[in-house]
């Protein structure tokens, strides 16, 4: 085990002792944190406290770190929707409320779990949780993904995302009338300060841009569709949210009262790349879910 020590300071006057270390330990979650203080391995100036204790300049913080166990990760025969595959890469086209890669406290029926059963020559460049992720699509999102089945092949794709040559386009509904028929979104997306758990757009975030074009228009609802230059967590959501016009279903960002769609309505439903072998430019096109599909057709026919 490891010892961390903190000494609070000014700035951290009066906040819960679970939020002050989330904030000063950005790689452990507020959650892990609460679990350690009410465990009784994070320690007050030398007394167990609970995770709402308001801590005070001056207090000495220990923090026995347990080590981290090891996580397997298990095959599982999930039906899994492939659009393509072949020695180096696959694409698979993800249902709503699957989770990508697995992580503590939720390690089954995610896709990688999937992709293991399916395949067994996935890259190992992103370690034992996620191996062959390139990139990754929120939970409630469905729609499609790039995989890498070796570690060439895992390199060429990150390249492509880096130099922003990969084609990702998302349809996404959204609240309010969007008069314009298309624009761009150019702002720096990063942790929200009041918010661990969601992003925003700060000063100091990275760069990210989005492009959007109106495909059809439902009263105080529109349908755009929304292309990815950059590739920031929740970057769709966040970025259409600050123009005004948060997802449709998306409480996490949005309005509370909003379309009950169990989560966000977003499908990547069309992803193009360079083949990392052969140069040749793949483009693969996954249709709007059915669910989806009915939400549309209600709202075409309220208006």
């Amino acid at each position: 085990m490891t010892s961390v020590h903190y000494t609070m300071e000014d700035q951290q006057q009066g906040e819960r002792l679970d939020k002050a270390l989330s904030t000063l330990q950005t790689e452990w979650s507020r959650t892990q944190i609460g679990n350690w203080i009410t465990e009784g391995i994070v320690k007050v100036n030398g007394e167990a406290v609970k995770a709402k204790y308001k801590v005070k300049a001056g207090d000495l913080v220990e923090i026995t770190v347990p080590e981290a166990e090891p996580l397997d990760v298990v095959a599982e025969n999930l039906a899994l929707d492939i659009v393509y595959e072949d020695a180096d890469v696959l694409v698979v086209n993800k249902p709503k409320g699957m989770v990508v890669h697995p992580a503590p406290g939720h390690m089954t029926g995610t896709l990688v779990n999937g992709l293991m059963y399916h395949c067994q020559d996935l890259s190992g460049i992103n370690g034992i949780l996620r191996p062959g992720i390139v990139h990754r699509i929120d939970k409630d999102t469905s729609g499609l993904l790039m995989v890498a089945k070796n570690d060439i092949a895992h390199e060429s794709l990150v390249n492509q995302l880096v130099n922003k040559t990969v084609t990702r386009k998302y349809t996404a509904l959204v609240h309010g009338h969007i008069a314009h028929d298309k624009g761009t979104i150019d702002a720096p997306i990063g942790r929200d300060q009041k918010d661990r758990q969601k992003q925003a757009v700060v000063d100091n975030g990275k760069h990210a841009v989005t492009h959007f074009q109106v495909v059809e228009r439902f009263g105080d609802y529109t349908l755009v569709e929304c292309r990815l230059e950059t590739g920031r967590t929740h970057q769709i959501r966040v970025h259409m949210n600050y123009i005004g016009y948060p997802l449709a279903g998306d409480p996490k960002y949005g309005p509370k009262k909003t379309i009950d769609f169990a989560g966000q309505v977003l499908h990547a439903g069309i992803l193009g790349f360079d083949h990392p072998t052969t140069g040749e430019y793949l483009q693969f096109e996954a249709p709007l879910p059915a669910d989806y599909e009915q939400l549309l057709q209600e709202l075409r026919n309220r208006d």
